[in-house]
């Protein structure tokens, strides 16, 4: 694995080099990633060229005949006629004679009609992409048959830098960025394949991990990461719903499906084998050893042997479980926020990188635990980690030297690592809820964007979805979606969340300029009354539950609960922080920046003691030019919605209903933007001159 970072490092580290200039220039011929969600464009938007369109490109080229043919069995051919913004993978003939032959045919003429269509839109995307925008990870957007193209970087056989594509088909370098008038078009060496067995199944195809696969069906969990798409949702049944939030005119879709998703972080053969870990046997002991510690009352139960591993008090089960998040993610490059690379913003969107590094919380299969996944940015804290490099349960600090487990980008090329329904990672070491995670990784702040707390939106690829550094017209709704889509979710499915009333619950995409954490946001619209499930806590004991937003003063005002108890008056979100009943004229008099220690902890306190907190300093927006900072914007801030005391063996539940009059029509609007979970170790700082860190 060592040697496929190198390989892959050299590359990236060149393409790093020129990449903010190059970038420029590529927005001038107007490749910037223009983002659609959609198969086929409405019609209303096709017009003529008088250029090469992408199926003349393919049908006027001899050497992409077998292609031509692929595509006008599976009726693309008119799609690619028209207007459009795609990225065609095109492999050449020599490509196909290679593909036959593997696979038992002659000819094209021998290839079923559905499964030219599944080549055909294997290879189309339906966005367009240079290679400079291809990073490491996956693209954002899924090629036309609904799967995510993984991208490396390597060398060819004459040693020239190239783009691979999942892991063994690479662009020739030479015939790059072949634009056309709806797109471009990257000649690849090799036809794409795609496989439909399930995450399951495709670990098992691979020896280098079947001790782990061993353990996945021993303790019954090999069936609970089958599923892979829920039948009975219709989308059909739904409408789109407009709305307006502050000034923009929007709208937003449902779900065009309701895909089951996993993701699972494997140990080798090879790691397990440094602990003295051969057999299943040895598995479940090296379980006992870290578990018997977190759940004492479950050593004595019958389910704790060797002969009931599907128990769910055994330890091994546990130990499995913890591997497993119940939702994909669908790359490697999307286990922390986004990045972005435009102008002055080069990382996380709406994160300062080089003050805290970008991390995301997701819940395990395990009950009531979470994963915590760092990329690491931040040089002051690197240790022995990689810069840029992606790592889980690290917590790297002036007073812990927690490294983390590594988490390589992807696996030997022979093997296939993502299915329908999920995908797998490699890491570097054993992971497990520990005492060290328990009480020092995750005994800290814990933030979560909204879109990370409901499995489904990045299962089915919502979150993040677009390009943020493009807007809308704000006057009008863009029912186009050139850009991203906004999604409303009805009842039913999102899992441990319901609603009564007339409520719709509203994503919207990422936007750079947008006062939110990572740019995207959630909106609350009507007489909403909405209950959804906390995230786990590691530990038991006293919680502050913080919601981070920004005020307009076209929201609205709701009463909060927890586990269906009152929690303190109704939030009005119409209130920015320099309102007389918070800061006042104090808020605007006092530049945070030029601050002093003693009077930010000062001026902590007394934002403390009215229940708010400024936003994060190490969260900012930007139009691409200028960075302005939460910290010192008076609408962006952090709530306090209780402070309550917690039983980490149980489900907790926060409900938001509207006390905002129906009459006011868009002001009920209730923004969820992130969610702060933090122990009574972090907001009980009393200490004259102490505060909790503001990032």
């Amino acid at each position: 694995m060592e040697i496929i970072k190198k390989l892959r490092s050299k590359h990236y580290k060149i393409m790093k080099i020129f990449k903010s200039i190059i970038l420029s220039l590529v927005c001038l011929l107007g490749l910037a990633g223009l983002a659609s969600c959609s198969d086929e464009p409405d019609s209303k938007y096709y017009y003529t060229f008088t250029g090469e369109m992408m199926s003349d490109y393919i049908a006027n080229h001899s050497q992409y005949s077998d292609f031509d043919s692929i595509i006008v069995r599976a009726g693309l051919t008119d799609l690619l006629s028209t207007y459009g913004h795609y990225t065609c993978f095109l492999p050449n003939n020599d490509a196909f004679n290679v593909f036959f032959k593997n696979n038992g045919y002659t000819s094209v003429n021998q290839i079923s009609d559905s499964l030219c269509n599944i080549i055909a839109r294997t290879h189309l995307i339906n966005n367009m992409y240079s290679t400079l925008e291809m990073s490491d990870g996956t693209l954002a957007t899924p090629n036309m048959y609904g799967r995510y193209l993984q991208i490396t970087h390597g060398l060819d056989n004459d040693s020239n830098s190239v783009i691979v594509i999942n892991r063994s088909a690479h662009i020739y370098q030479k015939e790059q960025d072949d634009s056309v008038e709806n797109g471009i078009v990257q000649p690849i060496n090799e036809v794409l394949t795609t496989s439909n067995s399930t995450l399951a199944d495709i670990m098992e195809q691979n020896p280098n991990i079947s001790l782990f696969c061993e353990a996945l069906k021993a303790t019954g969990l090999r069936d609970s990461i089958m599923p892979i798409i829920d039948n009975k949702y219709d989308a059909s049944k739904y409408s789109d719903y407009h709305y307006v939030s502050d000034f923009w005119h929007e709208v937003a879709t449902p779900p065009d499906s309701k895909k089951y998703g996993f993701t699972c972080f494997t140990e080798t053969n090879a790691v397990y084998s440094k602990y003295g870990i051969y057999n299943l046997k040895d598995l479940y002991n090296k379980a006992c050893g870290i578990y018997d510690q977190m759940y004492p009352d479950d050593v004595n139960k019958e389910g704790h042997s060797f002969d009931h591993l599907t128990d769910s008090v055994n330890p091994l089960r546990r130990f499995i479980e913890y591997h497993i998040l119940n939702r994909d993610v669908t790359g490697w490059n999307y286990l922390t926020p986004r990045e972005i690379h435009s102008g002055i913003v080069q990382g996380a969107i709406g994160i300062k990188t080089d003050l805290m590094n970008p991390e995301d919380w997701y819940e395990t299969m395990l009950p009531h635990t979470m994963m915590n996944f760092q990329q690491l940015t931040v040089r002051k804290y690197q240790g022995a980690g990689t810069i840029g490099q992606r790592y889980i349960n690290r917590r790297y600090d002036d007073t812990y030297h927690i490294e983390g487990t590594y988490i390589y980008p992807t696996i030997e090329d022979q093997y296939t690592q993502d299915a329908p329904n999920g995908r797998y990672f490699y890491i570097s070491d054993i992971v497990a809820f520990d005492d060290q995670t328990q009480n020092i990784v995750d005994n800290r702040r814990i933030r979560m964007d909204f879109s990370t707390i409901f499995p489904e939106v990045m299962t089915n690829g919502i979150r993040l979805n677009g390009d943020p550094t493009k807007d809308d017209n704000s006057s009008v709704a863009d029912d186009t979606h050139k850009y991203g889509r906004n999604y409303w979710f009805p009842k039913g499915y999102l899992k441990d969340v319901n609603f009564s009333g007339s409520c719709y619950l509203v994503y919207r995409r990422p936007h750079w300029n947008f006062w939110s954490y990572e740019g995207d946001e959630w909106n609350l619209f009507g007489d909403y009354d909405i209950t959804f499930k906390l995230p786990p806590v590691p530990y038991e004991g006293e919680w502050e539950v913080r919601l981070g937003f920004c005020a307009l003063t076209t929201r609205g005002v709701a009463q909060i609960y927890f586990d269906n108890k009152p929690q303190g008056i109704p939030l009005d979100m119409r209130k920015f922080l320099n309102d007389a009943s918070i800061m006042g004229t104090a808020f605007d008099e006092k530049v945070y920046t030029g601050m002093t220690d003693e009077e930010k902890a000062e001026d902590q306190k007394s934002l403390k003691n009215k229940g708010r907190y400024r936003g994060p300093y190490g969260g900012y927006h930007s139009d691409g030019s200028v960075i302005n900072e939460f910290v010192t914007n008076p609408r962006t801030q952090r709530v306090v919605l209780c402070q309550v005391h917690i039983d980490p063996n149980k489900n907790h539940y926060l409900r938001i209903r509207c006390t905002s009059s129906s009459k006011l029509g868009n002001n009920n609007e209730f923004m969820l933007d992130y969610l702060e979970l933090v122990p009574k170790s972090v907001y009980g700082v009393t200490t004259s001159g102490k505060m909790e860190d503001d990032l």
